[in-house]
């Protein structure tokens, strides 16, 4: 088996690039946008996110009026939304993900991912296929049945949420019925440390994606387990969350996906999950960014005396004054009441010319703080919540 899943995976950057502008170029042709110059562009580009797919979804249904093709599969998935699915060759490139973790033609793969309407278990399948596997598609519950067939079919490598395989691998030893399990490959949920080496020491290996339903997969563990490399069929941005404005490197962002599939061309998807680029190139040998994995959400609007605040009016107040290069709002409790905090990064000395700003985009008074340009701290947080209720 070869180490790589393909010549992709160890191509220059360079190369990469001029792919991915040329494959975006196409895409963005059927949607009637302008061709661009080179991939900087794109963050001139609008965001799209999931309330804007849900509300062209209902204008249009059932995929908003988007250019799909080939379609085999309709899924719905919560909002609803209604993901499009084909069945050629790892069309949603789960299978260089599944290569990365060892699995491969010989392996038997219990696939544990639902097939009632959402998309994971067909993904899943569909990668399983393109690496040669054979899949019991076993989909979720039942523990009990998911060990038996586990043991009697002799099953290999697990597909699956992180915790359900110690439940099959409990009931399995609680049956007495030894399993052939050394591969494990795990998305939809976080993987702790202790769960991680609580399988190692089972003798099971266990990597994890970065994938959702409308994008396939975006990123995946491989050997190093250091971040995880960007698959070959994307590109990723890390943007400010509630602006599509991308952040400095390493700093931690919303994560927005363009896919490069001509079947479902998805431009600048947010995604509403945080992370942050990995500087350097991973020592598994593949030459792709990684991304440090899932580092919370973006979605971080919080309601502060009866009001909602959200990351995008946060992004309306920078953007109003020009001085201004970050902005963080903090929620307090002061007694029994609400109290809020608008921390401004601002070469100014005085907060009160931004009170009718802070009034007029956020609806509420607040306490504004003046910080110097580049104090802030970079994790990606602009709403900052400090309440505690006991």
């Amino acid at each position: 088996m070869s180490r790589y899943f393909d010549a992709l995976e160890t191509r220059s950057q360079d190369a990469r690039e001029a792919a991915h502008l040329a494959a975006l170029n196409e895409q963005l042709a059927r949607h009637g946008t302008d061709p661009l110059a080179d991939l900087s562009g794109l963050a001139a580009l609008p965001v799209l996110r999931k309330s804007d797919l849900v509300a062209r979804q209902k204008a249009r249904p059932p995929f908003g009026g988007l250019p799909v093709a080939n379609l085999a599969h309709v899924f719905q998935s919560p909002g609803p939304i209604y993901e499009p699915g084909g069945i050629s060759h790892d069309w949603w490139r789960i299978g260089r993900f599944l290569h990365a973790a060892g699995i491969g033609p010989g392996d038997i793969v219990q696939n544990c991912f639902g097939y009632h309407l959402t998309p994971a278990g067909t993904i899943f399948e569909n990668g399983a296929r393109a690496v040669g596997a054979v899949v019991l598609p076993a989909g979720t519950g039942q523990s009990e049945l998911q060990a038996r067939a586990a043991h009697d079919v002799g099953v290999t490598a697990y597909a699956g949420t992180p915790d359900f395989l110690k439940v099959i691998l409990d009931k399995a030893r609680d049956l007495d019925l030894p399993l052939k399990i050394t591969r494990a490959v795990v998305g939809g949920g976080a993987l702790f440390p202790s769960l991680r080496q609580e399988y190692a020491d089972r003798g099971i290996a266990c990597l994890q994606c970065y994938a959702t339903a409308d994008l396939g997969n975006v990123a995946y563990e491989t050997e190093a387990m250091e971040g995880m490399v960007l698959d070959e069929g994307v590109i990723v941005e890390i943007v400010t969350p509630g602006t599509g404005t991308p952040v400095a490197p390493g700093e931690v962002g919303e994560i927005v996906v363009t896919t490069l599939n001509p079947d479902y061309p998805l431009i600048r998807f947010a995604t509403g999950d945080m992370s942050a680029v990995m500087a350097g190139q991973s020592p598994c040998g593949r030459t792709n960014a990684r991304i440090k994995g899932w580092m919370g959400r973006a979605d971080q609007t919080t309601k502060i005396k009866g009001m909602f605040v959200r990351p995008e009016q946060v992004a309306e107040l920078v953007a109003r004054h020009a001085e201004v290069t970050r902005a963080r709002i903090i929620a307090t409790r002061e007694g029994e009441a609400d109290g809020m905090i608008v921390r401004l990064e601002s070469a100014a000395d005085d907060p009160a010319r931004y009170d009718a700003s802070v009034r007029e985009v956020l609806k509420l008074r607040g306490s504004i703080e003046l910080v110097s340009p580049g104090s802030l701290p970079k994790d990606g947080i602009v709403i900052e919540d400090t309440r505690v209720y006991d």
